[in-house]
């Protein structure tokens, strides 16, 4: 058989956790997130007590952002989890994503400063990070709190994350840079909170 008639290696596939999922724990949805949840999260991330803890977040923030941000969400382009976290009653709180940046998993989240040391960040990082792990159960899932946040580092040393080393980045919201503790966890790590 002459070459070019030859049967080409078929390219491997990107492995990716599927299409965002619905995910029910005790108290809360994480869902797939809504253009109409717009107006939740420009309240949320206006609150500089919550974007300042954010890399990627601008202060102040408004619905335009929300929106901006929304609608590069829910195009399908990529295999990142955005996933809602919401109360019984579909009232939008905050966010957990599971990103693919730079090869790697990447998971980040942040909760309306209203609903703060209630336990529900612990209990919607632990659900998204769960059931991304049935999915992708060989993953290494990164991760990272600014060192000021004293509360996001417990929840993640609660849920089974171990520090990987610091860095400086930038923050958006701070307009400067900011150390970074990195993190990561594999399943066989992850804990209930």
């Amino acid at each position: 058989m002459t070459a070019h008639l030859r049967e080409r290696p078929k390219a491997a596939a990107r492995p990716d956790p599927g299409p965002c999922p619905v995910i029910q724990t005790a108290r809360l949805t994480l869902r797939p997130h809504r253009l109409s949840d717009a107006d939740a999260i420009a309240q949320s991330l206006g609150d500089y007590q919550v974007s300042r803890m954010l890399a990627r977040v601008s202060a102040p923030y408004h619905r335009q952002d929300a929106l901006d941000w929304l609608i590069r969400q829910s195009s399908g382009l990529t295999a990142d989890w955005t996933l809602a976290i919401t109360t019984g009653d579909d009232v939008h709180i905050g966010c957990v994503g599971i990103e693919l940046r730079h090869g790697q998993w990447h998971l980040g989240y942040w909760l309306n400063r209203y609903y703060w040391n209630r336990g529900y960040a612990s209990e919607a990082v632990h659900a998204a990070a769960e059931r991304f792990f049935r999915r992708m159960p060989g993953t290494i899932l990164h991760s990272g709190v600014f060192a000021d946040n004293a509360g996001s580092l417990k929840l993640q040393k609660k849920l089974g994350f171990e520090i990987t080393g610091c860095s400086q980045i930038y923050a958006l919201a701070r307009n400067g840079m900011v150390s970074h503790i990195e993190t990561r966890i594999m399943a066989a790590d992850l804990r209930a909170p």
